[in-house]
Parts: C-alpha cells; structure tokens; sequence
C-alpha cells in the first residue's frame, strides 16, 4: 500500500474543474502533478488552482501525451469529451497508469473490446467514475436488496431526465462537445448514470448479464424550439437538423429475464429525475416520490389513498442505511452532487492505493458504455434487436460480488 499517490486531470472543462476543486484538492494523501486541457485558459485555471491550494505548480499542457510521461505517475482523472475516452484511458494503461474514467457512451463495440483487451494484457485496472453508484438512494437500495428485501428482482427503470437545452444548442458558445453529438447521433448517448446502479443490483458481469437490447427515439424538435425562441431565424442552427431524438425509449433484456427501461430526455422542458424504479417479488421503489411499498406492510384496502405513502423513503433510511453512508455521515458529506462525486473519487484512489481491483471495473466499464452504440444500432434499424456483447468472455458466470 502506498501512502500517497500521485494524479494528473485531463479535461479541465466544468466538470473536470469542479472535481479538481471541489475533491481531489480535498484529499490529503493525493498529489495532483499534472493538468491538461486543449485549452490554454483552461489547463492555466486548473495549474493556478492547484498552486493556491498545495503551493504547488503542476505540470501544464495541451498535450495528454506530455502528462502521461511524468516520471513514477499513479493515475490519472479523465474527464475530457465523450470521444477522447477511451483512447486516453488505453494510452495510460500502456504507460502502466491506472485511469479513473468520467461516464459517456461509447462510439463503437470494436474500441471497448481494443479497452478491455489493454486492461487484461497490461494488468492495469481502470475505473469508471460513474457518481451515481453512490448516490444515497441508490446505496440504500442495494442494501436492501443485499438483504433480500425485495425479493427476486424483475423489473428495473432508470433514466437521464435533464433539461440541457442551454448546454447543447450553445455548444458551439460553450466549448462544449455534447452540440456535434446531438447534431450527428440518435443514441442513448448518456446511459451510465441509469444503468450503473441498476447494473450493480443486478450483478450485471457478476451472475447475470444483459443480453440484447431495442431502441426507440421519438422525433427532434425541442432544441430548434429553443433555439428559434431564443436566437431566431437567423441564427444558423435554429433550422439545424439535429439528428438526436427528444426522447430515447431502451428496454433490455438479462440473462435470467430481469427487463430494464432506460430514458433519455434531455432537450424538453422538464424537471431533473433519474426515474429510478426498483420492481421485486417482494418489495418496490420509485425515485421521482421517494417511496417503497413493501409487501405485508402496506396493504390494498378498500379506500387505500396511495398518495399517502408517498415520501416514505426516509423511513427505510433509518432501518437500512448503506455502511459507506452511514459512516460518510458521520464523517461529513462533502463534494459535489451531495457527496457522490466524492465517494467515487475516494474509493477510485484508494484502489490506486491498495493496488487492487476498482469497485467499477473494465468489464463494467465496457458493459454499460455499449449501450451507446447498441442503441443507436437499433434506432437506425428501426427499433430491431441488438445482441449485447460479453466483455467477460463468459466469466459473468462465476463471478461474485457485493451490490
């Protein structure tokens, strides 16, 4: 075990900014040596950053390549543009630097297979950061259903339900690559927040996999609507013909039956929800009324007014709250998104730490990113099933491990 270790950040947009800030400065036992950006003003932000709060001046660069040759660097935080990724995170693992990955979707099966087989030859574990694993909620759900709760699962729904209206039709403003995404691809193009604690409850690679998945999007018109509203006809994208569909309907099918739904909703006006929806023999949740009914302990009488068992989730908080939070708690919650990001960050450097296998592995990793070219495999056939490879080779079979 190592007592301190040593990270680079790459991709110092808003996101990889806020993580640098936010948390990783936050932690005592990691060195931050290296930032880049393919922006100067950005990678200047990030070394100015960690001057004022180490009294340090990291490396500075435009070009990742430069931070992946830093003499003895442990890992590195990639949080760059969908597309950069993945090849990002195989150069590290080459270098025998261990990446913590942000989420997206992938663009195609042949580039998981090329992060999966570098894992496995290079022995270099990668992780990906995927926060809303660690959610409270979603915590709390897993140990519920650890301790058979629920019963045998049969039915889970997730969904990324964002209004990023702003983010993507100014894109171009912004310097942000989510603009030619929705402008060429109709995709489930952000899966993970969704499906990675779903997968998790599942044992999705650990005893079960997913099989094959169909794909419906509905027609494109909340972003020229917006765009139209706010710029006019005179602006050149508001008569755009942005390829993604308002709305991405995926159902997917498992090993021993289990069906997820997952949503995509991202360029209507509309409240933030993940739609999480947690369906068993014995138990079931909805996120979007923090409620559980629980089979014996609430009935269907004559007269039963639902609604009244609406926001009852706090009380199975206080019966089965998960370990990590429990002590987060009382440690105090820090970090963006209600401590998630922190919790994620933690547990990616204390596997740096340890030397041993990330929470959320390559396997995951590929598993769930896949879903991004799947779907889009299946929009363009129109909604036709798509097999969902097995990054496992088979080892999903015996594989084990605690939701």
């Amino acid at each position: 075990m190592k007592e301190r270790i040593t990270t680079a950040v790459i991709g110092l947009g808003g996101r990889g900014f806020s993580l640098l800030k936010d948390v990783i400065l936050g932690l005592d036992d990691v060195d931050v040596v290296g930032v880049c950006d393919l922006y100067k003003d950005r990678a200047e932000a990030g070394r100015q950053a960690v001057e004022t709060a180490r009294g340090t001046s990291p490396l500075s660069t435009l070009d990742y390549h430069e931070i992946l040759d830093i003499p003895g660097l442990d890992s590195i935080i990639v949080t760059t543009s969908w597309e950069t990724h993945i090849p990002i995170a195989i150069d590290a693992m080459k270098k025998g630097i261990r990446p913590g990955v942000e989420v997206g979707g992938a663009y195609s099966i042949d580039q998981l297979w090329q992060l999966v087989h570098t894992s496995e030859e290079t022995g270099v574990p990668c992780m990906m950061l995927e926060n809303c694993c660690y959610g409270r909620y979603e915590m709390l759900l897993k140990n519920m259903i650890s301790k058979g709760i629920f019963g045998e699962l049969v039915h889970l729904e997730g969904g990324y339900r964002h209004d990023l209206r702003e983010e993507v039709a100014f894109g171009r403003e912004n310097r942000h690559y989510r603009n030619a995404n929705y402008l060429n691809r109709n995709a489930e193009n952000y899966p993970t927040h969704e499906l990675g604690p779903i997968a998790q409850m599942l044992g999705i690679n650990h005893g079960n996999r997913m099989l094959k998945l169909t794909s419906t999007a509905s027609c494109s018109k909340g972003l020229n609507a917006y765009l139209l509203s706010r710029k006019g006809e005179g602006y050149d994208q508001s008569r755009a013909r942005f390829a993604q569909g308002d709305v991405v309907t995926t159902v997917i099918t498992c090993a021993h039956g289990e069906t997820i739904t997952l949503t995509l909703d991202t360029t209507l006006p509309r409240f933030y929800s993940r739609g999480l929806i947690v369906e068993g023999t014995k138990a079931m949740f909805m996120e979007d009324n923090q409620s559980f009914f629980i089979d014996g302990q609430n009935t269907e009488e004559e007269g039963f007014d639902w609604r009244k068992q609406w926001g009852n989730a706090d009380q199975m908080l206080e019966k089965y709250e998960h370990p990590v939070w429990d002590a987060f708690i009382h440690d105090g919650v820090r970090g963006g998104h209600g401590g998630m990001d922190y919790l994620v960050d933690r547990a990616f450097f204390d596997s740096v730490k340890n030397q041993v296998d990330p929470p959320i592995d390559v396997y995951d990793m590929a598993a769930w990113m896949s879903i991004s070219v799947l779907s889009e495999e299946s929009i363009a056939m129109g909604s036709m099933p798509v097999a969902i490879p097995d990054f496992t080779n088979g080892r999903w079979i015996e594989t084990r491990k605690d939701v």
